[in-house]
């Protein structure tokens, strides 16, 4: 991405006029990057400033001013901090996960996300190369999400302080005031969909990690889903306004911990359908070869919906529709029995109790 300028020769400034110059000799973040001075304004302009300057970004001032928002429009607002280790694993990094995180928090609610504010704290001596291209991959992701980044901070720490880096997002988005979409709002006789196979995000992190003791092609699933989501809400417009009742992307925790949540939140119950759940081969083979539930795994690019079952087929085509959603399945239903409980039905015919997710299963993986 080039630099946004007035001109040919005028690049613009997220400070003022302060011309964006490179770093030179700076291969490695120093104490002073962090300093608010000369080298803190370096780093500002040829990382931050040359791959997500927007004209808002740009004003320079200590908050960024947003254009207004309809009168029959309501502001959602989600924050999310990044600490994944390594930073970059097999189909993403800490950059594509700190956009689509918080583009995600937005749009299950409903919204559409507009503005992400980024915070950065960085160890001394990490490479401003690296730096560059999780910045490159935070571009990126927003360009596919249709999302500006607006204001951010970067700090500095000293060496051993902080694990390489990590990234704080905060989401704006906007929705109509109509939209009643939440886990309060799931009630029994709703259908539940699941946008795709779970799982691949946490197994392609631990991969990364040199934990598996062997190679595998396995890649997260870490995605933007505002896309796929807003297809959906689409197809689910009724005469009350939409037959999607709540939506929720099953990060940490997994599947299972996020139905634990919508149950409780509800007061319903829910029962889901072991053999409806999408699980590829080789995370199925890895969990079971490690001792892990994949409805326990974290996902970073997969959604819930909870649909009325007047709209469900629906839904499901036009979600299936997306290159996000192709593999979408419906795995369960919300009843009135049982309330804040979560019941699976196994592919042998058991029923089996599914409790949130208790401690850590993976650290570090988003």
């Amino acid at each position: 991405m080039q630099p946004i300028s007035s001109s040919d020769n005028e690049p613009l400034s997220i400070l003022g006029g302060y011309c964006p110059i490179p770093l030179p000799h700076q291969e490695k973040i120093v104490l002073g990057h962090g300093s608010g001075g000369k080298l803190t304004h370096d780093l500002i302009h040829s990382i931050f400033q040359t791959r997500l300057g927007n004209s808002v970004l740009n004003s320079g001032n200590d908050g960024a001013v947003l254009p207004s928002i309809g009168k029959d429009d309501e502001i959602i607002v989600s924050v999310d901090s990044h600490v994944v280790t390594p930073l970059f694993f097999p189909g993403g990094d800490i950059g594509k996960l700190a956009i689509s995180g918080t583009v995600n928090d937005i749009a299950v609610m409903g919204a559409i996300p507009k503005y992400i504010s980024a915070g950065f704290i960085i160890e001394e001596g990490f490479q401003t190369e690296t730096l560059g291209q999780i910045i490159d991959s935070m571009a990126a992701t927003a360009k596919e999400a249709n999302i500006l980044v607006v204001a951010g901070d970067t700090k500095v720490v000293e060496k051993g302080k902080c694990d390489g880096l990590y990234i704080t997002t905060s989401g704006i988005g906007v929705r109509q005031n109509n939209l009643l979409i939440g886990g309060q709002f799931v009630k029994p006789g709703d259908d539940i969909i699941l946008s795709g196979s779970i799982g691949d995000h946490g197994m392609a992190v631990l991969q990364a990690r040199g934990e598996l003791g062997f190679e595998s092609k396995i890649t997260s699933d870490v995605a933007p889903l505002n896309g796929m989501i807003q297809m959906a809400l689409n197809a689910g417009k009724n005469d009350q306004g939409n037959a999607i009742h709540a939506m929720r992307d099953p990060t940490r925790g997994g599947v299972a911990t996020t139905l634990s949540e919508i149950a409780q939140q509800s007061k319903t119950g829910i029962v889901i359908n072991e053999k409806s759940i999408p699980v590829s081969e080789i995370v199925q083979s890895i969990c079971e070869m490690l001792g892990f539930d994949p409805l326990y795994v974290a996902n970073e690019g997969k959604c819930l919906f909870f649909v009325s079952p007047q709209k469900t087929e629906t839904v499901l085509e036009a979600i299936r529709n997306h290159d996000y959603g192709k593999d979408a399945q419906v795995i369960g239903k919300v009843v009135a029995d049982n309330p804040g409980k979560v019941l699976l039905k196994t592919i042998l015919g058991s029923t089996h109790l599914l409790e949130m997710l208790s401690g850590e299963m993976l650290p570090r993986i988003c």
